[in-house]
């Protein structure tokens, strides 16, 4: 798969994500695919455990990409996830073999004000 390819497979996914449309949003990944929540210690194993990892999950979930970067076989997509209209800002790792997702590893980050030794410095983004 060419670069341009990828990245529209990984824009279909993350709109899919946010459409709640489980089906087409799992298109992207290999039937022996899997994914690391290394903050909770978690490992799903297997396309269909992925999927249906992300059926049951009860909150109300909103997707909004900021950016996806990569080249090959290797993409990451940097987004917030907003569970029942609580941001998490979240890093997506993902690594494709034979056009699909072998393995992704996703990161979760709340949101918090700037230490105070460096309030003066920073200016706020949205």
């Amino acid at each position: 798969m060419d670069d341009r390819t990828v990245r529209l497979a990984l824009e279909r996914h993350w709109d899919a994500s946010d459409a709640s449309d489980f089906d087409v949003e799992h298109e992207i990944y290999r039937e022996d695919a899997v994914l690391d929540y290394p903050q909770s210690s978690e490992r799903l194993r297997g396309r269909r455990n992925i999927q249906e990892s992300r059926f049951v999950q009860p909150n109300k979930k909103r997707f909004t990409v900021r950016r996806i970067v990569g080249s090959g076989d290797l993409w990451v997509t940097e987004f917030v996830l907003t569970y029942d209209g609580v941001p998490s800002y979240t890093v997506s790792i993902m690594e494709f073999r034979e056009g699909k997702v072998a393995r992704e590893t996703q990161y979760f980050a709340d949101a918090f004000d700037p230490a105070p030794s460096r309030a003066h410095l920073v200016e706020r983004i949205g």
